[in-house]
């Protein structure tokens, strides 16, 4: 997962983004309020806020966010522990609130819950204004509509939204969609980039060097 954590505290908010390293997702981290409006966008999996930091709480950055209609499912850590802050919270639409101090293992617990209530909830996916996806008949669709793609095609989309947020490399498209077959790179590319074109939105993101990757859309 991507997670942007926003925590004031630096050793605390060091020590979370080396764990939550270790047990495999990106991490971009921030110290204050403003900083997270400034840099927060749809290709965020998941926000860990404080609460108290400075410029902007964590209230206000999840009441700002639900006005834009960005929606990412978010884990507030605080030390306020009344009944009226850990409501509020809740009101505004985040998916668990733990308590400081706490086990960073309790972290990664809550974050694999959250993980895995939205694999089994999130069938159907956004992949920009107006292309969505249905992982479980591997169907893309625009503006509601079926669209006809080539077995190929169909086998690229499907993987990307597999890995959604993530870079497939040339040698996971090699593995999974040819078969193993010794192809070049610059086949697959040429493969990848006829899609593209077939495409009336360009949602299939090219990592120079690496990879493509297909971002999660959030409305705006």
């Amino acid at each position: 997962m991507k997670i942007l954590l926003l925590e004031d505290e630096l050793m605390l908010n060091n020590a979370i983004t080396e764990y939550l390293k270790d047990i495999g997702h990106m991490v971009e981290n921030f110290t204050d309020g403003q900083q997270v409006i400034d840099n927060v966008d749809g290709s965020f999996d998941l926000l860990i806020l404080d609460i108290n930091v400075p410029k902007k709480d964590g209230f206000e950055i999840l009441e700002e966010l639900n006005q834009k209609k960005v929606y990412v499912p978010t884990i507030y850590i605080s030390a306020q522990v009344d009944i009226e802050d850990i409501t509020k919270a809740y009101d505004l639409g985040c998916r668990e609130y733990i308590k400081k101090p706490f086990h960073l293992g309790e972290l990664g617990i809550k974050i694999n819950q959250i993980l895995k209530k939205d694999q089994k909830n999130t069938s159907h996916m956004r992949f920009s204004e107006h292309y969505s996806y249905a992982k479980d008949t591997q169907t893309l669709y625009f503006n509601g509509e079926p669209q006809t793609l080539t077995k190929k095609q169909s086998e690229i989309i499907h993987i990307l939204a597999l890995n959604i947020n993530m870079i497939v490399d040339f040698e996971r498209f090699r593995i999974d969609i040819w078969k193993g077959e010794d192809i070049d790179n610059p086949t697959i590319r040429a493969e990848i980039s006829r899609l593209k074109k077939a495409l009336k939105e360009d949602f299939i993101k090219n990592i120079r060097g690496l990879g493509y990757k297909i971002d999660r859309f959030y409305s705006v």
